[in-house]
This record gives structure tokens, sequence and C-alpha cells, in this order.
């Protein structure tokens, strides 16, 4: 009898654990280029990026003409004179330094623009793939485009479209 029960108990256990997990996987990339308002926020984001790399190529030009007319100029000057252009061309090559990071920094302007504009929209994107796993008992949503690991999934367990559909884009 208790080896019955013992029987039963491990048969219980191995039915509900073998039941297959849900999962799906989408596509950012594909997701991401559906959706207007992200291809906005990066042409956005490039227009200013662009625009602050010109603002600081403009103090870089600035200093290799102080250090080029420095050159030129070395042989005439005095000691005090060198030590002032000297220190000229420095403070310019640092301003151009300290702006190329405030902009372009890590933890910089440009990423606190990137947070700000595309943060909203993969917050969206996060919210309705969250809706679905839950409608339909997703355990696991792997993204193909960052899985480099994944070889060959089919196409049927792709939900990309329906995300889109969720969040009122139509499919191109």
């Amino acid at each position: 009898m208790k080896k019955t029960l013992l029987t039963l108990c491990m048969a219980l256990v191995a039915t509900f654990g073998a039941q297959a997990q849900k999962f799906a996987l989408i596509d950012m990339e594909y997701i991401m280029s559906n959706i207007p308002a992200y291809e906005q926020a990066n042409e956005q984001l490039n227009q200013t990026s662009k625009k602050w790399q010109a603002e600081v190529e403009v103090i870089e030009n600035e200093a290799k003409t102080l250090y080029k007319n420095y050159q030129d100029e070395a042989a005439f000057l005095s000691n005090d004179q060198k030590k002032e252009r000297e220190q000229a061309i420095v403070n310019k090559e640092k301003e151009a330094s300290e702006l190329k990071r405030k902009y372009f920094a890590p933890q910089g302007e440009l990423y606190k623009k990137r947070i700000a504009l595309l943060e909203p929209i993969q917050n969206e994107i996060y919210n309705a793939v969250k809706g679905i796993a839950q409608a339909k008992n997703f355990q696991l949503i792997l993204d193909r485009a960052s899985d480099n690991g994944i070889i060959f999934a089919s196409p049927t367990i792709d939900i990309s479209n329906e995300v889109l559909t969720k969040l009122g884009y139509s499919i191109r």
C-alpha cells in the first residue's frame, strides 16, 4: 500500500513537472523599425549628435589653428609670449575635450537624450509583450534580434506582429 501510494505520488509529480513550457520569440529590431516614433527619435538623436560633433570640431580646429600660428611665429616670440600662446593652445584643447566628454561620455548628454526619447517607446513595447505573455500564459519570451544563441526558430512562435498589432501599428 505504501509502495503504491509512493509510486502514485511520483507519477503525479512527474506529470505536473513534465508540462510543456510555453515560450515565444520577438524581433525587437523588426518591431522598432515598424514604429514611426522610434524612427523619429533615432533621426532626432542623429541630428543632435551631428550638431554636437560639429561644435566639438570647431573648437578642435581653433586649437589646430592656434598651434599652426604658434609654430609659424615661434621664432619671433619672447619666452613669455610663447608660454602665453602654449597656454592658449592647451586651454582650447581642454575646452574641446571637456565638450566632447559632456556630450558623448557614457553618461553624457547624448546618453541622457537617448534615454529620454527611447525609454517611453521601449516601455510601451515591454508592456505590450508582457500583456501578450500573460494572456497566452507564456513563461518565456526571447528577443531573437539580441540573442545570437538562437540558430533556428519556427516562425510560428514569433509574436512580433502580434506585439505591433497590440501597440496599434499596422504591419508593413
